[in-house]
């Protein structure tokens, strides 16, 4: 049997087994083996008892902390409602149930290993298949045998718990690969490569030594394989050119379609009334090359969804208090006039009334301020703030749908759909492709009419519609692009579509949001101004700020990192909006504002936030705190401002504006005190202005910006994380790199001009022997294949190298 805890001595140290934290607090010695929690502990007892410890031999250290998991038996209760089963469930029938988690903390081999084995931890369970790249895992259980909240009870219990927010009941439907598309690409090359195999005696010239009836044969044949080509594998492109033309407009699949239509009309003609061999196998090759380049394009999406609102970031779930009971319900079962009970770091859901005591709120999750604010009984709390200390009794006063943080998405901005901006410069340049290409063909049927040569002046105007169909231009750009997205995405730049690299190319203004876009509080900067700090004091100051949650007590906490807290005996007292007091050795020490303390001080520091610590009343000296920059930020501005407009907007006060200024300079718009709806109407305003928008923010209160610009770059620490809607997505580890994706946007577009060169020289080569009547079947084959392979090839290789040149990319491929 394995022995019993014990807690070692203080003083020794150790690194935990399950999750590899260093044991700092204490040691938990378990099965020979050392713990940092019992959360810890408790996984490692679980899986021991399952001989699932295999888990340990995947990877080093593989689990997660559990250190701060919640002890509340009673959070997952709302899973027992059956409206909240239903919205969550994939799949449901008599016996067996599906449903796919998100599970952020999904790492490594181990993890997959272990949440593929579920079924070994409970028999209810039928398997678990983990999609690593999204951090989801798809669990297939049996609900007489196990419930779903027993499940997920079960994932909490091994360190697993699922991500589920109010979003999930309200899915939808994601879109996959095309499956129409995946057929007609299917249909298209099976007839490509049987037409080519029964054209290739015509290719060798070689037709004759077949026979008459041979030949005959096999051109039908080519025909009966064209007709599933020319009416299936083709409609995408018939449909869009329809579109196109009665909209008054001309997009690249016009000259598509009508090269398309000639190829197939001149084929019969051809082989049916002149007894030629026709162009059957190019069209099938035509068809073909087209559906790989739509194909790809599709294939570039990025599993990342772009597109959140609120419920992205609300619980699924809050603690209602009747006749003081608390129980867990589903919020949308919430309703006015409901007293709720919020604990420390929970979302507040509904704008509320506060019924006791003193809440301290840290609206940065909605305004982007940092430091949290004092509200006392009887004040309005707005949805969205995040309690900090002790937990609130509150009334609802609106329904979550209605508070102010959901208002923001009344606005007009996420009512429609946001327009593309600009016209893809592939139907740009095709407009006036298709009206040369249809002038230099009635040109050479004039020419050859007029010369008295009918049949040569049809064929002329049918091979110089033929020749110039666009297949090699309608492949550049997809390739071209979704290169560029692949080149973004390993740099960590995750774009919504191939749209968005067009939109950037074309910015010529950029807006960051100010507090965790520009600034990271690993990065503040702390210092100490007065009396000299005492190792002992150090330590007492640790001591103190250990029992804060406060952004400023959090800030001063890490500038002491490394200091050993000292016990105290007498409880650290936070007074909410005012600071931290204590009894140590029969003296009162306090740390907060300088109210609070009573400071008398003069001559004090702008641009930062002052924390005063005072001993009996006698101030001894502050800490000025700065918001920290993140690392090469005021190169990122420097490099942008070099050919763009840069503004700055905070939701913050504008003490810090000295502070920016001498970084920055006078090459940045600063503007502060921005609530949500300031950003949406201030980015409003430079779009009416004729400007090209680039917002770049992080936090929810940053959305109706991000959506109301060209362009909006959400930054976040973690991808994975849900983030505001936006049109893309960036680690803000590369926040460095954005001058460089900004630039490489307009080398994309000039590689697609490129390439639309290179194709270009092809249809010259092809409409000098068109119009003169020599474009044969065997010319066709030849020329087709040879321009696209070669268009696909230089625009791979043109990105790749180039990206890898700048440093977007460690190598080449």
């Amino acid at each position: 049997m394995p022995s019993s805890p014990n807690i070692l001595p203080e003083k020794q140290t150790s690194t935990c087994y399950h999750c590899g934290e260093d044991c700092k607090d204490e040691i938990l010695h378990f099965d020979n083996k050392d713990f940092c929690c019992t959360g810890c502990q408790l996984v490692y007892e679980v899986l021991s008892e399952n001989n699932l410890c295999n888990y340990y031999d995947i990877a080093d250290n593989p689990g997660i902390s559990q250190k701060a998991v919640s002890g509340r038996e009673n959070r997952f209760d709302y899973l027992d409602d059956e409206d909240v089963i239903n919205k969550l469930i994939d799949f449901q029938n008599g016996g067996e149930t599906h449903i796919t988690f998100t599970i952020p903390f999904i790492h490594c081999a181990s993890c997959i290993w272990l949440l593929e084995n579920l079924h070994k931890l409970n028999p209810g369970v039928i398997s678990g298949r983990v999609d690593f790249i999204k951090k989801k895992v798809q669990v297939k259980f049996l609900q007489h045998k196990i419930s779903l909240k027993e499940l997920v009870q079960l994932l909490s219990r091994i360190g697993y718990e699922p991500l589920i927010n109010l979003a999930d009941t309200e899915k939808k439907q994601v879109k996959g690969t095309d499956k129409k598309l995946i057929s007609k690409l299917a249909v298209a090359g099976f007839c490509f490569g049987n037409m080519m195999l029964f054209s290739l005696p015509e290719y060798f010239s070689e037709a004759e030594l077949l026979g008459e009836g041979f030949k005959k044969t096999f051109n039908y044949l080519n025909v009966i394989l064209a007709l599933p080509v020319f009416f299936y594998a083709a409609t995408d492109y018939y449909r869009s050119a329809w579109l196109s033309i009665r909209n008054k407009a001309v997009n690249m699949d016009v000259p598509i379609a009508i090269g398309i239509v000639t190829l197939f009309t001149y084929s019969l003609y051809d082989i049916f009334a002149l007894g030629n061999e026709g162009y059957m196998d190019t069209l099938g090759g035509l068809l073909f090359f087209l559906l790989i380049g739509k194909y790809y394009q599709q294939k570039t999406y990025d599993t990342l969804s772009f597109d959140r609102d609120y419920k992205s970031y609300f619980p699924i779930a809050v603690t209602r208090v009747v006749k003081d009971e608390e129980e867990v319900i589903p919020l949308m079962k919430l309703h006015v006039g409901d007293i709720i009970r919020v604990r420390d770091s929970e979302l507040i859901p509904a704008d509320c009334i506060l019924l006791d005591g003193e809440a301290y709120i840290d609206y940065s999750f909605v305004t982007g301020e940092e430091v949290p604010v004092s509200r006392k009984k009887g004040e309005l709390i707005y949805a969205g703030g995040r309690q900090k200390g002790k937990a609130l009794t509150l009334t609802v006063q609106k329904s979550p749908s209605q508070g102010y943080l959901t208002d923001l998405w009344n606005n007009e901005s996420f009512d429609k759909e946001k327009p593309h901006g600009l016209e893809s410069l592939a139907n740009r340049i095709s407009g006036k492709f298709t009206f040369l290409v249809l002038l230099i063909a009635l040109l050479a049927l004039i020419f050859w009419v007029w010369t008295g040569q009918v049949s040569l002046g049809i064929l002329a105007f049918t091979s110089v519609l033929i020749i110039t169909c666009p297949c090699a231009l309608a492949m550049s750009t997809p390739f071209t692009l979704g290169n560029t997205l692949r080149v973004f995405g390993q740099g960590k730049l995750y774009l919504k579509n191939a749209q968005v690299i067009e939109k950037l190319a074309k910015i010529d203004t950029v807006i960051f949001d100010k507090t965790g876009t520009l600034t990271a509080p690993s990065q503040a900067s702390v210092s100490y101004v007065g009396e000299p700090l005492s190792s002992e004091t150090k330590s007492l100051v640790k001591a103190m700020v250990n029992q804060s949650n406060h952004a400023l007590s959090n800030r001063i906490n890490a500038w002491l990192d490394g200091v050993r807290a000292v016990s105290l005996h007498e409880e650290v007292e936070e007074i909410t909006g005012k600071g931290l007091q204590t009894q140590y050795k029969s003296q009162e020490i306090k740390l907060g504002s300088r109210e609070f303390v009573g400071a008398d001080l003069k001559n004090l520091p702008e641009g930062g936030n002052m924390v005063f610590f005072a001993v009996e009343n006698t101030v001894l000296g502050y800490f000025f705190i700065q918001s920290g920059l993140r690392k090469g930020v005021d190169k990122v501005i420097s490099s942008i401002h070099e050919d763009k407009e840069v503004h700055l907007l905070s939701g913050d006060q504008d003490h810090e504006r000295h502070n920016l200024q001498k970084i920055f300079g006078e090459k940045i718009r600063m503007t502060f005190n921005q609530g949500p709806k300031d950003k949406l109407a201030y980015v409003k305003n430079l779009n009416k202005s004729g400007r090209e928008t680039l917002m770049v923010g992080d936090g929810l209160n940053d959305a109706g910006a991000l959506r109301e610009s060209k362009v909006g770059i959400a930054i976040t620490d973690k991808v994975t994380n849900f983030s505001p809607a936006s049109d893309a997505i960036m680690d803000a580890a590369m926040i460095r790199k954005l001058p460089d994706f900004l630039n490489f946007t307009k080398t994309s577009i000039n590689i697609i001009k490129a390439s639309f060169g290179l194709s270009f020289s092809y249809n010259i080569v092809g409409v000098y022997f068109a119009v003169q009547g020599l474009v044969s079947p065997v010319f066709c084959a030849i020329l087709m294949p040879i321009s696209s392979i070669s268009v696909v090839v230089f625009t791979t290789l043109s990105t790749n190298y180039l990206a890898y040149k700048r440093g977007l990319k460690s190598k080449i491929w």
